[in-house]
């Protein structure tokens, strides 16, 4: 499992280039004797064990290949070897594990109802590759979905599993200004762009919270800002780029023509021109009440303490794209060593102790036992 996990991570590959990575865990499944189909997209898998129930239902277990677009600064011997590319949000871990339970179940000579593996590629980009994974057909038929994802703030041997939203909402905004432009001495005769936008930039955000309950747990936050070279001349254009994030899949749905009435009323009294482009992502992941428990169940056949508590995260993941067709959970495996600091997803330095595959692998198998396919 180590050694397998160490070759996908050497060799990493972004959203819809997963060609490598398809071709090693499709290998690997045919050489056991399984019949995975690829994607129409050419990348990622979709793998059918046992027969599916009277009603056509399955349980379904998914995991993202893709990899991110960040130069790796481990110093160890199983390193990117990709400049600029690498698995710093742990998805060689969730595509080892899924292979590896996949690998286990269809050597049982029975199981107790049909299992779905999904090798998702694409999670890295928004809107996501489960929506092409959904478009292709995957879900007919899926009674219940369940994810593991990495978590660095969980130490080996601990899975943290909860009731509701997991995750959050990410939607991006991009806000494009245009001015005449002017000399600084004499803003007077113009519209000042750098003003309208440090208006945006502190008042937007503010005023949203006024907005939107703050129990949806919403937050804007810029990422991005560009405008001039001179200190003596207001710019021509200006550009301002950031997410807006929330809990609540109803408040998910009002932040557009929220975000916007609230941008135009904060520029207009500028008289700056502005156009707005707003491109929303993914929906929060919420884990439904009965699915969680069946987590729990599972998780509790690493060991009497192995259930952790976790907390919701203002990240997003795609994985919500599939629980708007049927109930499902996602957990949180923790792979920090427990020595040392803890490093978050999505830094050039994350690493997993490697102890946490087992025991992710046991989860996802004992779902298959443990998860029923109707309440």
């Amino acid at each position: 499992m180590v050694a397998w996990r160490r070759e996908l991570h050497q060799f990493p590959e972004l959203a819809r280039a997963e060609t490598r990575t398809t071709a090693f865990i499709e290998r690997k499944l045919v050489e056991a004797g399984l019949r995975p189909r690829r994607f129409p997209g050419g990348t990622g898998l979709l793998l059918d064990l046992g027969p599916a129930d009277e009603n056509g239902r399955r349980l379904t277990l998914r995991a993202d290949i893709d990899a991110l677009p960040m130069q790796e600064l481990n110093d160890v011997p199983y390193a990117s070897t990709v400049p600029g590319v690498s698995h710093m949000c742990g998805h060689d871990v969730h595509a080892t594990i899924l292979l590896c339970a996949a690998l286990a179940l269809g050597s049982l000579p029975e199981l107790p109802h049909g299992v779905r593996c999904i090798f998702q590629p694409a999670e890295e980009v928004m809107p996501g590759g489960a929506l092409d994974v959904i478009a292709s057909g995957a879900m007919e038929g899926v009674s219940r979905i369940f994810a593991l994802h990495c978590d660095p703030r969980l130490e080996v041997g601990k899975v943290g599993i909860r009731t509701g939203p997991v995750t959050s909402a990410a939607d991006f905004v991009e806000i494009v200004f245009y001015s005449a432009g002017g000399h600084t001495s004499r803003p007077h005769l113009t519209s000042d762009l750098v003003y309208a936008m440090g208006a945006v930039i502190t008042a937007v955000p503010g005023l949203l919270t006024r907005r939107v309950d703050p129990r949806t747990s919403t937050v804007m936050a810029w990422g991005a800002v560009h405008a001039g070279d001179a200190a003596n001349a207001i710019p021509r254009e200006g550009m301002l780029r950031g997410t807006v994030r929330t809990g609540d899949h109803a408040t998910w749905s009002l932040l557009e023509p929220l975000v916007r009435e609230i941008v135009s009323s904060v520029v207009k009294p500028t008289g700056v021109d502005f156009e707005i482009r707003y491109r929303r992502g993914v929906p929060p992941v919420v884990n439904d009440v009965v699915s969680a428990q069946m987590f729990r169940h599972a998780i509790e056949r690493i060991g009497p303490d192995a259930v952790a508590s976790t907390e919701q995260s203002g990240g997003g993941e795609d994985f919500s794209w599939y629980l708007e067709h049927a109930p499902g959970a996602m957990a949180r495996l923790g792979v920090w060593s427990g020595v040392g600091p803890q490093v978050d997803l999505h830094q050039a330095t994350f690493d997993i102790d490697e102890r946490a595959i087992e025991h992710g692998v046991r989860v996802l198998t004992g779902l298959a036992f443990e998860a029923k396919l109707h309440k």
